[in-house]
């Protein structure tokens, strides 16, 4: 154990795996601050830290059944040649998930119904509730590259519990900036909407590179912060004006 301390290999991997579980839980914060702005803000920062905190306590579990989690890529039906396992069951059924929520959200928002029937909001039971579902769907992802990143076991939890602990302090800001600014918010959506197909792909065999999506993403966030700034120097020149 001591000589781990002084291995600069090891250093390496804690440091690559962590920035790489942060990217990761991108998707996790995204979907934290779209399902909390249902609810009061009190309610909604206990659900982000419950949600953080129950999405980083599976993840130490799941890295702890490492055995258990190859199993869960191992066939247990065949259906005209495709050989469905329990991951592919858990992906198909996460991207769903994410497609219907990310349509249902934008449609409301776009319709403008949430005061004429009360939108998509939710109380803060089924607010854990779908956090915890996705949650499942997102340990594994993050265990699984993690596994393949680093071979101690120590050093994949304390990545994960560092990422989780900068997740944690950037869920607030986030979700705070999504809620103040509708177009970023369309835009969060449509990013639920991209991992829900990458899922979707990820359960029937076809492998999407997270490289290609976490480009889009960057790539969308760039354009819409060149929009933020544009409409605040509008704002600034019809004030003066």
């Amino acid at each position: 154990m001591t000589e781990w301390i002084f291995d600069p290999q090891i250093w390496a991997s804690l440091l690559t795996l962590t920035v790489l579980e942060i990217v990761l839980g991108i998707d996790n914060i995204i979907f934290l601050s779209i399902v909390s702005s249902r609810l009061p803000e009190a309610e909604a920062a206990r659900a982000r830290r419950l949600g953080l905190l129950a999405a980083l306590l599976m993840r130490v579990a799941l890295l702890a059944g490492i055995a258990w989690i190859v199993g869960l890529s191992a066939p247990i039906a065949r259906i005209f040649g495709f050989a469905l396992s329990w991951r592919d069951v858990l992906m198909l059924g996460g991207g769903l998930f994410l497609l219907t929520k990310g349509t249902y959200e934008i449609h409301h928002s776009v319709e403008g119904e949430e005061e004429a029937h009360g939108g998509a909001a939710v109380n803060f039971a089924g607010a854990i509730a779908q956090i915890m579902l996705l949650d499942v769907v997102f340990s594994l992802d993050s265990v699984i590259t993690a596994v393949g990143m680093a071979e101690h076991l120590p050093v994949m939890v304390a990545a994960v519990t560092v990422a989780m602990a900068i997740m944690l302090l950037a869920s607030g800001p986030v979700s705070a900036f999504i809620e103040r600014h509708p177009t970023v918010k369309m835009l969060a959506l449509s990013f639920l909407l991209l991992v829900g197909v990458a899922l979707v792909a990820d359960g029937l065999h076809f492998h999407i590179p997270r490289g290609y999506l976490y480009f889009a993403i960057a790539f969308s966030i760039g354009v819409e912060s060149l929009n933020q700034i544009a409409a605040r120097r509008r704002r600034a020149r019809a004030a003066r004006s």
